[in-house]
């Protein structure tokens, strides 16, 4: 009976199935944006040609050669030279706090606040832990090691907030609303500048009786000189798309092209979950908009400034940012206030950022088994800080400028 065929089709089905329902699990944002499109497309009853339109096709495109890129770098070992390379100049514990939040700063402008974690994380965590390898007491103790690494999430979620390619729901809202540059930094500076103050004054306060030390992390060469330069011309050509300088097809055939000529395994390490979750969304919020009632009810929610960047900030922290932009969008034109609240959103609770819960994860496997060094506390207080200044900041910027 086990070895008949009957049998063993409903094993390999049962596993497949138990696989399937494992990686749903694991991407629980993806898997309720298209629980909530395929219920909205089961109550709406739209045509295959609406819910093809409610995909937004550019954005989708943008995002995977933006991620493609990314990955490119990362393979020939790009931003770990520069890591590396940068970090040997540091002298003292303070010094190292300013370049490794600086640089994910700064970096998650370009590279997203997800790839910025991913590299300077693993490499924060190095460091720390060689730094006090040869010390009878530790140069870097592991609370210390937690506040750099929640610093780092702060970091990488303010500064992607100031580009259209920095996060996802940037580069969604730049082109859904069809916002110029010069109106879109106006906006994103307003978050900006104030955070990176704040985050200068809490590396300051955080490293006031902090000594000197030594980073030797040995060197990291780049594996490819003439694929740097190839994905080189690949980003700038992304970067003129993103800001609508070239055609958006041609910077993804350029892409393509370039990705499988250099190393066709690239395409295995895209983030696939997040362009499923932009479809849901999109055909979720296309199609729900398209009930009266429902779109009546959350226009006029959604008709004044401070409701919709309240809305932005609230909403995040259930969903987080991303979500919450692609679900708000289809309901206000109040691009600008939204385009503050999601990002701001992005602070606050854990979830409120994807990006917070990479670096969370990372600094778990490192301390796994070890003392407790209070991360979770560590990053609630800064973030709750950090989203209550930021608020009344950005607001009052708004209300008075």
């Amino acid at each position: 009976m086990k070895n008949s065929p009957f049998f063993v089709n409903i094993v390999i089905h049962g596993r497949r199935m138990n696989k399937f329902f494992a990686y749903m699990k694991r991407e629980p944002v993806m898997s309720t944006a298209l629980v909530l499109a395929a219920a909205a497309v089961c109550i709406v009853h739209p045509s295959g040609g609406r819910i093809l339109a409610c995909i937004n096709v550019r954005v989708l495109a943008q995002l995977f050669c933006l991620m493609l890129t990314i990955q490119a770098f990362r393979s020939i070992h790009v931003l770990d030279a520069l890591a590396a390379g940068v970090l040997e100049l540091c002298s003292s514990i303070r010094v190292l706090f300013f370049t490794l939040v600086g640089m994910v700063f700064f970096c998650s402008m370009i590279v997203t606040n997800d790839v910025a974690l991913l590299t300077f994380v693993p490499f924060t965590l190095i460091i720390c832990r060689k730094a006090n390898s040869n010390s009878v007491t530790d140069i870097v103790t592991p609370h210390m090691t937690a506040v750099l690494v929640v610093l780092e999430t702060l970091a990488a979620n303010l500064g992607s907030s100031i580009t259209p390619m920095g996060n996802p729901q940037n580069l969604f809202l730049y082109s859904f609303y069809k916002i110029s540059s010069a109106a879109f930094f106006g906006v994103t500076l307003r978050i900006g500048i104030p955070s990176l103050i704040m985050l200068c004054a809490a590396v300051l306060y955080e490293t006031r009786n902090s000594g000197r030390i030594e980073v030797h992390i040995g060197k990291v060469y780049i594996e490819s000189f003439v694929k740097c330069i190839i994905y080189t011309v690949v980003l700038v050509v992304n970067l003129l798309a993103v800001f609508r300088v070239v055609d958006y097809r041609i910077a993804f055939a350029v892409t393509m092209i370039a990705a499988a000529a250099c190393n066709i395994r690239l395409f295995l390490h895209i983030d696939y979950s997040l362009l499923l979750t932009f479809t849901g969304f999109f055909i979720f919020t296309g199609t729900v908009s398209d009930i009266p009632a429902v779109s009546v009810f959350l226009r006029r929610i959604l008709d004044r400034p401070f409701s919709v960047f309240a809305a932005g900030i609230l909403v995040s922290q259930i969903i987080s940012n991303v979500p919450a932009a692609l679900l708000l969008s289809g309901f206000t034109r109040n691009s600008r206030q939204l385009l503050l609240g999601v990002n701001i959103g992005g602070l606050g609770t854990l979830i409120a950022s994807l990006a917070s819960i990479i670096s969370y994860k990372l600094f778990r496997i490192e301390n796994v088994n070890r003392q407790d060094t209070g991360y979770f506390r560590i990053f609630t207080v800064y973030n709750f800080v950090f989203l209550v200044f930021l608020t009344g900041i950005v607001w009052a910027l708004e209300y008075y400028l």
